[in-house]
């Protein structure tokens, strides 16, 4: 397994933690955290329309918080290029994810990617 001691990546890591225990309790999250579950009511109608035959209950918790995490970066907060949002995505799919995971997460998060740039979000 690769591990890596990028500050970013570990923040990522942490934040989806956070955001995989908000599925199943609503708890005390950090700033970051927050300000993407703040976003949920945005973010999870693009998963609904990036993957319609797996409905939000029926993804895996992890691959959910991933997602999550990965589309407030794409489409709301906009600070890093898409691709390295999506490979770092993939990355941590590989690490907490199952076997299915990442094509999965790739899979979703490119057709967010073009329907973003279709409606300019």
């Amino acid at each position: 397994m690769k591990t890596s001691k990028d500050p970013r990546h570990l923040a990522r890591l942490r934040i989806v933690g956070e955001l995989f225990s908000h599925s199943f309790l609503d708890q005390n999250t950090d700033t970051r955290s927050h300000q993407v579950i703040e976003q949920l009511e945005k973010i999870d109608p693009l998963i609904t329309a990036s993957a319609p035959e797996f409905p939000l209950d029926k993804i895996a918790k992890v691959d959910l918080a991933i997602l999550r995490l990965a589309i407030y970066e794409l489409v709301i907060e906009k600070k890093e290029p898409p691709k390295v949002i999506i490979d770092e995505a993939v990355e941590i799919a590989k690490t907490l994810g199952g076997d299915g995971s990442p094509p999965f997460i790739n899979g979703v998060l490119g057709t967010v990617l073009e329907h973003a740039k279709q409606s300019n979000l």
